[in-house]
This record gives structure tokens, sequence and C-alpha cells, in this order.
């Protein structure tokens, strides 16, 4: 189909034109524009395949000296209308391999690749979505009227990313392939679009959706089988049986020969185990056979490697297809397994931590085990963590689907390092309706799509997962820090996550305090001026004596302040506007430079509980700046006494979970 009938299907204006030879010719206004066209003239203006401003005499010489100059044959001539001058934009949609169909827009024209000013969204966008995109733009006063000049008519522009990108748009079409407009030309009295080109080819079908699937007896096995453990080398599966037996799970070995192994009983196969939940660790070659013996087992975790992580897809395959045949759901291959303190389900060593409310999905069985052991230290409590390792059958996208419904998870952690059916997780995460932060490994070294045309050329992974952060409202962190640090909130406030905006910072030090007002710019957050009506009451406080009264707010805290004042401060302000966050901040080095100190400390974040129990529409955060001077098991006291509020060593950690909690709440959308 011509791109010019795929325009006006989609009701987006263009110029009227002709193909040479037309007597049509006749009846074009002047100006008009020529232009050679064909498959390998992909950017015309490059190579001399545009000519502005000619008249119809001018036309027949103007093709004789394009056809000559020209590196190839073109397949003919087209003449238009010159459209009027405005802002020049592109609009594109190009089919990612993980995600799907993709729309940018940005500056077009000469400036596409020159200034690289785009954004993207995963279709279908919203008009909010399409808006948003404009906005953010570093280009947008010119849409919006710059230095004076009239703004264009953005409402006409919104239309044409929706009919590209929208509900029923142009990217629904299958074989729409990549498709571009540039430059759509934005005008005060409406756009038009000047030049387009589209590469049709053949989209590849998503996979049907997986099975629903109850996953409850993957995360609380009533039996669990281990595959794999030696009686003569100890091995992984008699690390895992060491494991199972501490954390008194019902376990039982498979082994072709033993009747026990380490105190564990054994059978010899797995249809005989009777068991939930099965660990396999064979080597490759052997776990498809393995599988086929799966009997009433509802799900077979492969711990091993060798599959198509280093190139043996064939084998991973075969793995599927005996998982399927078997009826059993396939956790796998080359991951480390599933922890669940409720359900007696655990991949690591030291016992189980105590149940709770975060769950968390890993491409990475390591780093899964770091975030299990370092967020329980610092206070997390975990419902559900499942490592997928290659994803072979049951995805990040399923099990985050069920875990939106899970009645024991609050908030979902997420390390992924590809998207394993961008398009599900994109619907996954949509239709979610408790928090998602997201770690996304890769983003640096994935690199750009080669692509023909200018779209899939800037399309690339890293600026995906961000359009899908965005889109979803999910929370994309950058490191695992902040993952633990965003969880970490979300499950202190997980009855406080309420609309609102607006973050109030206090503590002392008027250079910390500057540094932190860095820190929440950078992450889009605004530390508005404190509520005028506050102000006295602040005074009568004793505060600001010396210092000014501003957000931040300066006041003293240390060994011989008053524990209390950072509250009584608080309560002052929130009854006067209800800042949806506040950051209390101390400095701990002072507590203990002379002398220790600790009972004051403990006596500040006690007065800190007091007033978050005291304020259910407000979330407070403490930063334990210097922590690294206080004694041994003081960091943790503090957590424990300050129960109810997430504590940071940092400002910038803190900075990054109250923005995950207001773009959660709505208080902050995420585009700074």
């Amino acid at each position: 189909m011509s791109t010019d009938r795929l325009l006006r299907e989609a009701g987006i204006p263009t110029p009227r034109s002709i193909v040479l030879p037309s007597p049509a010719l006749a009846d074009l206004a002047e100006p008009l524009v020529l232009k050679a066209f064909g498959p390998e003239l992909v950017h015309k203006s490059d190579v001399g395949a545009v000519v502005l401003g000619l008249t119809r005499a001018e036309i027949p010489a103007a093709v004789s000296a394009m056809a000559a100059s020209l590196p190839v044959t073109p397949e003919g001539f087209l003449v238009q209308e010159q459209a009027p001058s405005g802002v020049e934009l592109i609009v594109g949609v190009v089919s990612d391999p993980g995600f799907g169909p993709v729309l940018l827009t940005g500056l077009g024209g000469i400036w596409t690749e020159a200034l690289r000013d785009t954004a993207l969204r995963l279709c279908p966008v919203s008009e909010p979505d399409a808006r948003q995109m404009l906005a953010s733009l570093r280009g947008s006063p010119l849409l919006y009227g710059y230095r004076g000049g009239p703004a264009v008519d953005v409402d006409a522009v919104v239309k044409v990313l929706l009919a590209v990108g929208g509900d029923g748009g142009l990217w629904e079409r299958l074989e729409l392939g990549e498709f571009e407009i540039n430059p759509l030309i934005a005008t005060p009295s409406g756009v038009v679009a000047v030049d387009a080109r589209h590469l049709p080819f053949p989209a590849e079908k998503s996979s049907d959706e997986s099975p629903s699937t109850d996953f409850t007896r993957l995360f609380e096995p009533r039996r669990v089988a281990v595959v794999g453990a030696s009686t003569t080398r100890p091995n992984f599966g008699n690390m895992f049986l060491d494991f199972y037996r501490a954390a008194g799970t019902p376990v039982v070995a498979v082994h072709p020969t033993a009747t026990e192994i380490g105190g564990v009983p054994a059978v010899t196969s797995l249809a005989e185990a009777g068991a939930d939940y099965a660990l396999v660790a064979v080597p490759a070659d052997r776990c498809a056979d393995v599988v086929r013996q799966a009997g009433d087992t509802a799900f077979v975790q492969v711990m091993s490697g060798g599959f198509a992580e280093t190139g043996n897809q064939d084998l991973e395959a075969a793995l599927v297809d005996a998982a399927r045949s078997a009826g059993v759901r396939l956790l796998g291959p080359n991951c480390m397994g599933v922890y669940s303190p409720r359900g007696r389900q655990t991949f690591v060593g030291g016992g189980l931590g105590e149940p709770g409310s975060i769950a968390l999905i890993s491409q990475s069985g390591g780093l899964a085990g770091e975030v299990i052991k370092v967020g329980e230290r610092r206070g997390l409590r975990f419902s559900r963590v499942a490592t997928v390792g290659n994803a072979a059958d049951v995805t990040p996208a399923e099990l985050l689907r069920w875990l939106s419904a899970d009645a024991e998870t609050s908030a979902v952690g997420m390390y992924l390092e590809d998207p394993r059916e961008g398009r599900a997780l994109f619907e996954a995460l949509s239709s979610a309706d408790l928090p998602v932060v997201l770690l996304v490994g890769g983003r640096s070294v994935q690199g750009q799509r080669a692509a023909a045309s200018h779209t899939g050329g800037m399309v690339s992974d890293a600026r995906i997962w961000q359009a899908l952060a965005d889109q979803t409202g999910a929370t994309l962190v950058s490191s695992q820090e902040d993952l633990i640090g965003a969880l970490a909130y979300f499950q202190a406030h997980a009855n406080r996550l309420l609309p609102g905006s607006g973050a109030l910072v206090i503590g002392p030090s008027g250079g910390a305090s500057v540094l932190a007002a860095d820190a929440f710019d950078r992450q889009g957050l605004a530390l508005g001026p404190l509520p005028r009506e506050a102000l006295d009451d602040l005074r009568a406080l004793g505060l600001g004596v010396g210092s000014s009264l501003a957000n931040p707010l300066e006041i003293p805290v240390g060994p011989r302040g008053r524990a209390a004042l950072a509250g009584e401060a608080i309560a002052a302000i929130v009854r006067r506007e209800p800042y949806a966050d506040v950051v209390a901040h101390v400095n701990v080095q002072s507590f203990f430079t002379y002398g220790d100190a600790a009972g004051p400390l403990y006596d500040y974040a006690e007065h800190l509980a007091r007033a978050q129990r005291d304020l259910t529409n407000t979330r407070i955060t403490l930063v334990t700046r210097n922590a690294e001077f206080a004694p041994d098991g003081v960091e943790d006291e503090v957590r424990a006494i300050a129960a109810g509020i997430p504590v940071y060593r940092s400002m910038e950690a803190a900075a990054v979970a109250v923005r995950a909690g207001q773009r959660f709440c709505g208080g902050n959308d995420g585009t700074a």
C-alpha cells in the first residue's frame, strides 16, 4: 500500500501531489517541490533527491539535473505543492524485536540525527502519553510559542501521534514494518505530512499468552524433590538438600540407586517423589529426560546451565518440549530457584528470614541472593522471590501478573536483562495495581538496532525501557542499592501510598541541606517553600535563629539537641501544608565524635517514629548520614526503633526512593 494511501486512511493531511509524468501538474499551486523516490533513496536530502521552490516551467530541467546527479536510479519522480514553513517534526513507528511496535516523535527534518531530540512510547499510546512525549522534548518551546512566536496547533500533532501509534492506529497493521513521517510540518493552523516512508515486512505474531497458572505451590510446596545430589561427591544438589533440611521443608532426593542421601530419603525417579516442586541439578543434556518423568509434579526448576545462554537453543527447545509433554511448568533453565519464608522455600543458605510482603523476580540468581541477604539485613521481608534464568517457559510477565493479585504481596522488584516477551511484560506492568521497581542490566551495551529509517536507528533498548517505565508507572532504577531502597520505601509505607506531592527536607547542616536540594532536584522532586502560616509556629520552637526558615529546613540535631524537635517541627509544618513526603536527616558522626551517644540517637529515631504514627497522610523517611561512624549494631537498632520508617545512608538513595513513591502515587510523572 502506498504511503499516501496509508496517510489518507489515517486522516493525516498531506500536500497535493502527482507522480510524473502527469497532466495534473498544471493543477498544482506553486511553489512546487520535486522529489525522487525509490527503495534506495532513504535520506533524500543527503543525496540531492529534493529540490524546493520550483515553478511548473522549471520541473523538466530539474528532473534531468536530479537524475544525472543521483548515485542510484530512482523509481520515479514526485511533484507536490510546497508546504508552508513551520516546526518540522518526525513521527515514526518501528517493530522492536522484544517489545513490539514503538512510537517515536521529535524534532524532524534535517535536525533528526543532528539533535536527536526525540521521545519514545510503546504502542498503543494514549492522548496523555502523546502530550507528554511532546512536552518532554528539549525543543518543545518551539511548539508552544517561543520568543513571542505563535504556538503550533499541538492538538493536530497529537491527533497524528494517535493516528499512527494509538488504539486503532497504523501500528496495528501486521504488515506495517517501519513507518516514518519526516518531516511533519506543524503550524498554527494545522499539520501536513510532507514526506513519509513505509518499509513493510511481515511482523512476527506474538506467542499465545501463557496458560493461567496458580503459582502458589511454586512458592509454598507441600514437598520438594531434589534431582542430582550425589552419594560420593557433594555438589549443588547436596547443598540444596542441606538448605531444605535446615528450613524444615519436607524434601526427598531422586537418585537411581540410593535409598537416602545425607539423611534425606531417596526415590529412584521424579514420578515417585510425590512433590509439588522439583529442583533439577544434572548435566544439561540429561535435563529433558528428567523432566519427562515429572509425574504429578507441578513445577520443575532446572538449575543447570548450558542451554540458550551458551548458544544451545536446540537443547533448550527440547527441554521446553519435555515440560509440555509432561504437563509441568518449567522454571529456568539456568536459574537458582525460589525463596519464600512463608512456604519454607529457599535457595540461599543461612536460614529463612521473616515472611513479609515484598516480591522479587530476577533473571539472575546471584543478584537475587544478594538482594535477599542485604535486603533482610536492612529490614526487608519477602513474600515471594523467583529466579527465572532463561525464562524458557515461565516468564517474568506471567509471574508479575500472578503476583499483582497475590494477597501476600504489596510491591514487586524485578531484575531483567532482556524483555522475554516484552509486549506481555508491558501489558502486565500496565495492569499491575501495586508498585513495581525495575532494575535492568545491560542497558548501556545492548546498543541500537540497525534499521534503514531514522526511526529504527534511534530506537535503542535503553530508551525503550525508560519509555516502558514512563507509560506504566513503574520505577526504573540504575543500581541494586536503589532497587533495595525503593522496595524498603514501599514496604514501610505500604498503608500510606496515597495521592499527593511535595517533599520537605529537615535536618542539621546548611551544606548538607543544599546537597539534599540538589539530590531531590535530580529526581525531579520540587522542594517548595514552607507555608507562611507555619513560620510563627517554627519560631516558637526556637527555629530560625541564625538560619533561614526554608525548605530544606535547618534544625539542630545531635547528642546535645532536643530529640523531639524534628517531630515537633514536622507536625507544625504539615498541619499547614500536607507534604506527601518528609525526609529527616541526621549526621551520625556527630553523636560519636565526643564519646558514645547512641542513646540520644535512639531517642531521635523514636520521636520520628512517633511522628510517623501520628501522620497518616505523610510519609517520613530517615537518612543517617555518615553512619559508618556508629559502632557495630547501632544502625540495626536505629532501624528497629524507627520501624515504619525507611532508613537510608545517603540523601541520593532517599531521593530515588521518594521519587518512586510519588511516581506510584501520582505526585510525580517520572519525566524529569
